[in-house]
């Protein structure tokens, strides 16, 4: 026989499962915006690889020794 699962809840049980609830959306929030950031940062790093690949710096100027 299967039974089925309480359907009434303590007050308490209802407040740890709504706490629960917000810590977890704000995990998700948190998971997005770490996931967006990230992905804005390598692509600026893959930008700015490239356009120092394509334009080198100027190499400096040998200093003469004094022997």
């Amino acid at each position: 026989m299967v039974t089925k699962p309480p359907t009434n809840f303590s007050a308490s049980e209802v407040r740890s499962r709504a706490v629960l609830d917000q810590i977890e959306k704000e995990r998700a929030a948190t998971d997005a915006k770490t996931a967006r950031l990230k992905a804005l940062r390598l692509a600026k790093e893959a930008e700015e690889k490239a356009k120092a690949a394509q334009n080198p710096p100027p190499a400096k100027p040998r200093t003469k020794r004094i022997t």
